[in-house]
């Protein structure tokens, strides 16, 4: 019998699921983490127990779980029926996965986000009554702003940049691959017929932290990147710093639609959910230690003159530390350039503290997002249904999956907008794009993006079908 497209497709991404391909060799490289008992399941899906606080050149970090994936997929024709059933089907092979193992990094955590495209299609009507509604951006507005936008381009990203649409996206995260493959290929099984897939991504983090050459230059030698050679022993990501201090991470419940008031949650319908951004980026690692040495890579990264021991990877960024508006100004005017970190931070950490709807004091100068994104030599995916439009190469490259949990797509934008020096209040820093002096963004560069609602646990499975 002579197979369609569609049906070649599907079988090509049920067999990537669960392939290695490189990161086989993850676990040749590095031992899976030592972790707590996780304790209870939290409501909120981005949220995973069982994390590791360690200190790294003296400063609090969190050590991010080895494994992950990223699958993302369009639903089938479903009617309302047909919906409820669907609904039923996912939430059972979920929950099926929590029985077998525990939501953490030792077991596997699931997270399933939402775009646009499935809430226009599918709840409509309903959706316009139950989303969040962004009260800051509505001010601003002077209308009614959703905490859920389409993504858009930003001024640093290329002409080739693709906005997806689509319109689920599953992230799997473990210490274990096989708790990752075994999950992706159970849990599509068991709902087979209901989502065509449409991207699969992988990637590991962490690996760095015992000594040795890392995880991320093993792996990059490995798959013959440019410039691996380069790369930092014991570096957490290919670009040399670590990301994951604990400072740095929004901390609790602070990434929740409700915790700050940013966000009115209407109905409660969605409480304990949060937004979530995906995009993929290459990164160009020759560029970056050929073209900046030590002393440049710490401005660029952190701000200009920012204090940091030759060689150092783990810099302290604490609330005390955040740059303001003014920093960001007065770095440009004095340096003609301003560093990633200070240009992020007078949007992205509190400007007062907070009593949050979680009844925890959130300080000034906490960082709000929270961040999941994962080293990559996908190029730029895994697998792909649509490898034209994609660019996708078998060679590998390195990059970074990356994924960022914000109160809502506005939060998102800000912070990414004062990453090309737009801030909030009109302030603009005239640099040229994707220049030197523009934080990391002359080595970076965007190819993929979208925007996702993350639901609350209880509501994960096809929100509000049910009504």
């Amino acid at each position: 019998m002579k197979l369609t497209r569609r049906q070649l497709l599907g079988g090509a991404a049920a067999g990537a699921l669960g392939a290695a391909g490189i990161y086989e060799l993850v676990d040749q490289i590095a031992d899976s983490p030592e972790r707590a008992d996780g304790g209870e399941r939290p409501e909120e899906q981005h949220l995973l127990a069982g994390m590791k606080l360690l200190e790294h050149e003296g400063v609090e970090v969190i050590e991010p779980p080895l494994h992950h994936q990223v699958v993302t997929a369009r639903v089938a024709s479903l009617s309302g029926r047909e919906l409820r059933d669907a609904q039923r089907t996912l939430e059972h092979a979920l929950r099926a996965l929590e029985r077998r193992f525990p939501v953490t990094p030792e077991g596997l955590a699931v997270t399933v986000a939402w775009g646009i495209p499935y809430f226009r299609r599918f709840a409509a009507r309903v959706a316009d009554e139950h989303l969040p509604v962004d009260r800051r951006a509505s001010q601003s507005a002077d209308h009614p702003v959703s905490a859920l936008l389409p993504a858009q381009a930003f001024p640093s990203d290329p002409d080739t940049l693709v906005l997806e649409a689509n319109e689920v996206a599953f992230l799997l995260r473990s210490d274990h691959r096989e708790h990752v493959a075994e999950g992706a290929r159970d849990l599509f099984a068991a709902t087979d017929g209901l989502f065509g897939l449409t991207s699969i991504r992988k990637g590991f983090q962490g690996g760095g932290f015992s000594g040795g050459r890392g995880l991320p230059k093993e792996m990059a030698l490995a798959a013959n990147v440019q410039g691996a050679d380069l790369i930092p022993d014991g570096a957490q990501l290919f670009l040399g710093f670590t990301s994951t201090q604990r400072h740095t991470q929004g901390q609790s419940r602070i990434a929740n639609f409700e915790t700050l008031g940013f966000v009115d949650v209407r109905d409660g319908y969605f409480r304990g959910g949060t937004h979530m951004h995906l995009s993929h980026v290459f990164e160009n690692v020759e560029a970056w230690y050929l073209d900046f040495d030590f002393r440049q890579r710490v401005d660029t990264t952190f701000r200009p003159g920012f204090r940091a021991r030759e060689g150092a990877q783990t810099l302290r960024q604490a609330p005390e530390d955040a740059a303001s508006r003014a920093d960001l100004v007065g770095d440009f005017r004095r340096h003609r350039a301003f560093g990633h970190s200070a240009s992020i931070q007078p949007t992205s950490r509190l400007h007062m503290d907070i009593h949050g709807a979680d009844g925890e004091v959130y300080r000034k100068g906490s960082a709000i997002p929270l961040r999941a994104d994962f080293n990559t030599l996908d190029n730029p995916f895994f697998w792909t249904a649509d490898p034209d439009r994609d660019r996708h190469s078998e060679q590998p490259d390195a990059g970074l999956h990356f994924i960022s949990f914000n109160p809502s797509s506005d939060d998102f934008r800000r912070n990414r907008l004062a990453m090309d020096g737009v801030l909030p209040d009109g302030t603009r820093v005239p640099v040229g794009q994707r220049s030197r002096a523009q934080g990391l963004n002359s080595v970076l560069r965007t190819t993929h993006r979208q925007n996702y609602l993350v639901p609350p646990r209880s509501r994960r499975s096809f929100p509000l079908v049910e009504l």
